[in-house]
């Protein structure tokens, strides 16, 4: 595994790289003048094959809090292949989540709809979704790997989870919906209101001890595909930062 810049190289083919960006990592500019982005730095990595005809498609996309696996072509044929399978639902993708509390069900699948909060009920965050039935599909297969009782944060879960299909923040959404919000999730746990003050304030100790991690605890942990003949698969497993609230626990 080589290091490049603020991500790790995982796997690289002729036409396709797979990464691991770490939370914090924006995937794309916001705006000019801003941060480093994990776009930028694929630019640097990969100049030489795009002065010699190609180009970089992120099949992918990870929120800048999201750590893990991304999937990087590195030409207009491998990137027309691999976001025609994304449509089709036959990249696989699977994400560990560290939640609050125990589930009732060690397997599930989330079967409900998923749109914009603002477009039914009020809401201060404009990109927040909720599950509703006027919205889009959405699916969500979850499977607990492990529980703990946390001397401090008490019971908690690690899950594995599939979506099914692609809808903006699917998982957090999901898993917020049956109780469970993900750890540290300033938008779809324990209040919207830590959001809104992390934006004024930034990260402070006041919303250590409400969030009790700096980001949202969801990492993708496995991709595959199959691509010109080969079945690849790609994995990953849960950063340090994730892994020791359940150390801290054993």
């Amino acid at each position: 595994m080589t290091n490049q810049a603020d991500f790790q190289i995982i796997a690289e083919t002729e036409d396709l790289l797979v990464i691991n960006k770490p939370p914090f990592l924006l995937v794309h500019p916001t705006k000019p003048g801003g941060p480093i982005t994990l776009w930028d730095r694929l630019h640097e990595l990969l100049a030489y094959e795009k002065t010699t005809g190609g180009q970089i498609s992120l099949i992918n996309r990870l929120d800048r809090e999201t750590s893990g696996l991304m999937l990087v072509a590195k030409n207009y044929k491998a990137a027309r292949y691999c976001s025609m399978a994304m449509e089709q639902r036959k990249i696989k993708k699977e994400y560990l989540a560290v939640v609050i509390g125990f589930l009732e069900k060690e397997e599930q699948t989330i079967d409900t709809p998923i749109l914009r909060l603002g477009e039914v009920a009020s809401s201060n965050i404009w990109l927040k979704r909720a599950t509703h039935p006027q919205g889009i599909p959405a699916m969500t297969h979850v499977h607990v790997e492990k529980k703990t009782l946390h001397p401090k944060y008490g019971p908690l879960s690690l899950l594995r989870c599939s979506p099914l299909t692609g809808r903006t923040h699917q998982i957090r959404v999901h898993l917020a919906s049956i109780g469970h919000p993900v750890v540290g999730d300033k938008i779809y746990g324990p209040s919207e209101e830590y959001y809104l003050e992390f934006i004024k304030t930034g990260w402070t100790t006041a919303l250590a001890e409400k969030l009790w991690l700096p980001r949202h605890a969801l990492h993708s942990t496995a991709l595959g595909i199959f691509y010109d003949g080969v079945t690849y698969r790609w994995e990953d497993s849960l950063p340090a930062d994730l892994a020791r609230i359940f150390e801290l626990s054993d």
